[in-house]
Order: structure tokens, then C-alpha cells, then sequence
């Protein structure tokens, strides 16, 4: 395995928390909702467009990806991998934690 793929994933990630934040800092008033949704968006416009199908409509590689149905679903399960792998995919403000 190729150990610059991790560190690449590693730093991508942090690097658009970190924009993120500064974003926040930047503009106080601005609501934090407001700030991830256009970062949300911007991810997956890059996304998108990185998993665009090759001119070859026999390609095996590409066949995960080759309708927009494909990769909306391929989306979908990053993007529910990526939330259970987070520290905030739940919280303690959850409306379902349990209360002692």
C-alpha cells in the first residue's frame, strides 16, 4: 500500500477542517451551519467531478462510478462511513442520549 495515500486523505481532511474553522473565526457573525453546508458542497462538487467516468463505457474501473445513480450511492456510503468515523457522530446534546 502506498503510505502517501493515507497522509494525503490525513492532510486533505484536516486542511478543510481547518479552513473551516478559519471561516468561522473570520466572520463571527455568520452561522456555523452556513460555513460546513458551503464546505459540504464544495466537497462534493470536487468529489463529483474527480469520479467523472472515463470516455470508455466498457471501462471496469470506472463502472462503480458510470451513471450518476452509481455515484450518488458510492457518495452516500463515504459520506456514512466518514460520519460514524467521526468524534462527533454523537454527542451528549443528542436528543437520544440517555439522561441519568
Amino acid at each position: 500500500m502506498d503510505t502517501e495515500v493515507p497522509a494525503l486523505f490525513d492532510e486533505a481532511a484536516r486542511q478543510a477542517v481547518e479552513l473551516a474553522n478559519n471561516f468561522a473565526d473570520a466572520h463571527p457573525e455568520a452561522d456555523i451551519w452556513d460555513i460546513a453546508d458551503g464546505m459540504l458542497a464544495g466537497a462534493v462538487h470536487f468529489w463529483l467531478y474527480s469520479r467523472q467516468p472515463c470516455d470508455d463505457p466498457m471501462c471496469e474501473d470506472c463502472a462503480p462510478v458510470s451513471t450518476a445513480e452509481l455515484r450518488q450511492t458510492a457518495l452516500k456510503q463515504l459520506i456514512r462511513q466518514f460520519s460514524e468515523e467521526s468524534d462527533y457522530y454523537h454527542t451528549p446534546t443528542d436528543s437520544n442520549a440517555a439522561w441519568a
